[in-house]
């Protein structure tokens, strides 16, 4: 079966195949926040959040406590999220500080 053909049941699967440049935003977050609720994978909490900040940018600077407001995200998945923001935060002020 070709890649493109393929359905994984969670987006590691396909980023291990296919590179981390093949997966949608949804897909990455889906991965930070690893586990879903009864009735609601990790993607679609993923995608509830995107859709309520628009994108990662609009994501980025929100207070920790505005993510209590999705079911299935408690404090160590947020940690997890936030923690992420700031490593990219750090490899951009380097990349600046580089040039």
């Amino acid at each position: 079966m070709e890649n493109s053909m393929k359905t994984w049941t969670h987006p590691g699967g396909k980023l291990r195949e296919l590179g981390a440049e093949s997966l949608t935003d949804a897909e990455l977050l889906s991965i930070l926040i690893s586990t879903g609720t009864k009735g609601k994978s990790a993607e679609e909490i993923a995608k509830e959040i995107l859709d309520k900040f628009g994108s990662f940018k609009g994501m980025a600077n929100q207070p920790l406590e505005k993510f209590l407001q999705f079911k299935g995200l408690g404090d160590v998945k947020i940690i997890r999220i936030a923690a992420a923001f700031e490593i990219a935060r750090r490899i951009v002020k380097q990349v600046i500080e580089e040039k």
